[in-house]
């Protein structure tokens, strides 16, 4: 059976305490020290739906010298990777400032919330690292800016939470008022129906055969007339009932 690997570059002269203390998976983000040595083990911004996270490491040498397995050499690498987040955070800022509906800000928070978690690991991680290597001076300027990122995300998804809890909110409002409209209008319905079903029972059993003149008149111009006149009531019946509706709101 062949031994477990090391995920740490194998041409790095890294004490073998850091070998040992990862395996095949990056595990969580923190920070190790061995004489002198300064190891972080952090995690590329993720991305939706990634269940797996990349790992980077950033090794910090016992004379100052900074080596990344991913973005180069120098402090400029950690802070290249802490640009990543704040780059996906702009994005996810711009693109909450566009969300019209509720699936907009739903699909803002599915991208942030995985790096709203990762910016707050991030922190603690760089933060660990400052009180195990106290002389890297060069470490308090990445936890800083840490903390501005991790802050900017938790902002961003309070006030994602909050207009998504609005939108939420706001259909569930018009879909009640709707309800009760249709429920209004039902009700009206019912009433007329009921008004005239007496009237329609007893026309519908002995018939309407009465005499009243109206036979006599020409029969396409008064059928025509009829029909208008009650597509004429019909009309002033409807406008009465929206203009009730419109009066309640």
């Amino acid at each position: 059976m062949n031994k477990p690997t090391s995920m740490i570059p194998p041409t790095w002269d890294v004490p073998a305490t850091f070998r040992s203390r990862l395996g095949n998976s990056v595990g969580r983000q923190r920070s190790m020290l061995a004489d002198g040595h300064l190891l972080l083990v952090l995690h590329a911004p993720p991305q939706p739906d990634q269940d797996d996270r990349q790992g980077r490491f950033f090794w910090r040498k016992p004379d100052g010298n900074w080596v990344s397995d991913q973005l180069g050499g120098g402090p400029s690498a950690v802070n290249r990777h802490l640009e990543e987040y704040d780059q996906l955070i702009d994005r996810l800022e711009i693109q909450e400032q566009h969300a019209k509906n509720a699936r907009d800000y739903f699909e803002v928070m599915e991208a942030l919330t995985p790096l709203h978690r990762a910016a707050g690991n991030l922190y603690l991680a760089l933060q660990e690292a400052r009180k195990q290597c106290p002389e890297a001076r060069e470490v308090i300027d990445m936890r800083d800016r840490a903390y501005e990122i991790q802050r900017s995300a938790e902002l961003l998804s309070s006030g994602c939470k909050n207009a998504l809890d609005y939108q939420m909110a706001k259909q569930a409002e018009e879909q009640a008022r709707a309800s009760q409209h249709m429920a209004v209008a039902a009700h009206r319905l019912n009433l007329l129906a009921a008004f005239f079903f007496p009237l329609a029972t007893i026309a519908g059993l002995f018939g309407m055969e009465i005499r009243s003149g109206i036979e006599r008149l020409p029969e396409p111009q008064t059928f025509i007339a009829v029909v208008a006149i009650g597509l004429l009531f019909g009309a002033i019946l409807t406008a009465l009932l929206i203009r009730g509706a419109k009066t309640r709101n």
